[in-house]
């Protein structure tokens, strides 16, 4: 995804990354850093890890990223040092300063991770190990990891996360999987707890921790995979869904790329957008739903299946469109024969742009055989059937046949 102009700077920010053992832990450069700064920011935290006077300490602003510009602003010509957790480029402030100030403007320091400390804690190597950094007290970001016999670090919001984990992997299957908790990890007051997901009971202790996870599932308990195909039953509906093959063959025409970002239009329960999402942690979406019961469903079915940052629009496409971010893909699963809708998000389209369009009416399908003979691209029909009883014996059920257009913007 091409990213926005770097704002404007303060000049250069220097970024340290401080464990539980504070400064007696960081480097000389770090602590040089540390020292000669005007204005020190982090979370209270960090900021309680440097008894220093004569210096201007600042939390984080709330909300965060909308606060970012107008925090360094108000300090521009000072002499900045910001505090983060160990290495601050692992999913922390680093890359979202570096991003917004460009790199010329921020100098990174880090410090040895809560991951490489918790992995070195438990003989866990890098491979196999999937990370997942929680930034409030909700867990949903854990199910899209749940895999049995996968293990996880969790990086936890405060010193609740371990009870809610538990909670999380408990009511999607996986109850019996093995928890250790690392708190404080690299610093005086390291202490360690063992348990299961289904008996934790453990009350909160410190506010730094990390959540060691083996997953383990419950028998029965079927495995959600990453790739397109979820099984239907995954998905809350109302028959307003489209179904699993047909699924697939949409998402591998859509082609779900590291950072893309998708409009789901039509929605319904949301399941295209939930799967892109899903495809890899870097992807986005926004599902445009019209009816609000259903838009409430999306959100429901995106937190309990591991996406909780899916963009959930209420309103009807085309209106609704106007101000989004621009899509790399979209699928129009519903609305095809909108007057204005396939042009509206031809036009959207970044260059390379994938979109995706179904039709089960003879009207709609017009819609796209038009669309197909002003832009080209692919066409196909798909005719699915599914082995049922009938009487005594067993027999074909057709489903409805469905018409799929699929193009590919030019570069």
């Amino acid at each position: 995804m091409n990213q926005p102009p770097a704002a404007a700077s303060p000049a250069m920010i220097t970024v340290v990354g401080i464990g539980a053992d504070g400064l007696s832990g960081l480097s000389e450069q770090a602590r040089e850093a540390v020292a000669e700064a005007d204005v020190l920011i982090g979370g209270q935290r960090h900021l309680d890890l440097v008894p220093l006077d004569g210096v201007t300490k600042l939390s984080w602003p709330s909300p965060f990223r909308p606060g970012l510009q107008r925090l360094f602003d108000e300090h521009r010509g000072r002499k900045i040092t910001v505090l983060a957790s160990g290495d601050p480029m692992v999913s922390g402030v680093g890359s979202i300063l570096a991003k917004l100030f460009g790199m010329d403007a921020v100098r990174i320091l880090p410090t040895v991770s809560s991951v490489s400390l918790a992995r070195a804690r438990l003989g866990w190597s890098s491979h196999g190990v999937d990370v997942v950094r929680l930034v409030d007290e909700n867990a949903d970001r854990v199910a899209r990891f749940l895999t049995p016999r996968r293990r996880l670090l969790v990086l936890s919001a405060d010193a609740s996360t371990p009870g809610v984990v538990a909670e999380a992997l408990t009511e999607r299957g996986y109850g019996p999987s093995r928890m250790i908790v690392l708190e404080n990890l690299g610093g005086p007051g390291e202490r360690r707890f063992d348990g299961v997901a289904r008996e934790w009971n453990h009350p909160p202790g410190a506010a730094l921790n990390v959540v060691a996870v083996e997953c383990e599932s419950d028998h029965g308990t079927v495995p959600l995979p990453t790739v397109p195909g979820l099984p239907d039953e995954a998905f809350e509906h109302d028959r307003q869904l489209t179904k699993r093959d047909l699924r697939a063959s949409c998402l591998a025409r859509l082609m779900p790329v590291p950072g893309h970002h998708l409009w789901d239009v039509g929605a319904g329960s949301g399941s295209v957008a939930i799967e892109w999402m899903r495809a890899h942690p870097d992807n986005s979406a926004a599902a445009i739903e019209a009816d609000p019961e259903r838009a409430e469903r999306i959100g429901r079915n995106a937190r309990r299946l591991g996406v909780p940052d899916l963009f959930v629009v209420q309103g009807r496409a085309p209106k609704a469109l106007r101000d989004l971010q621009p899509p790399d893909a979209v699928f129009l699963g519903g609305g095809v024969s909108t007057p204005g809708l396939i042009e509206t998000c031809v036009k959207a389209l970044r260059p390379g742009g994938r979109l995706v369009a179904h039709a089960v009416t003879l009207e709609a399908e017009a819609v796209l055989g038009t669309a197909y003979a002003a832009h080209g691209g692919e066409l196909n029909r798909h005719s699915v059937e599914h082995a049922a009883p009938l009487g005594r014996y067993t027999g074909w059920q057709p489903a409805r046949t469905l018409t799929q257009w699929h193009f590919i913007k030019e570069e």
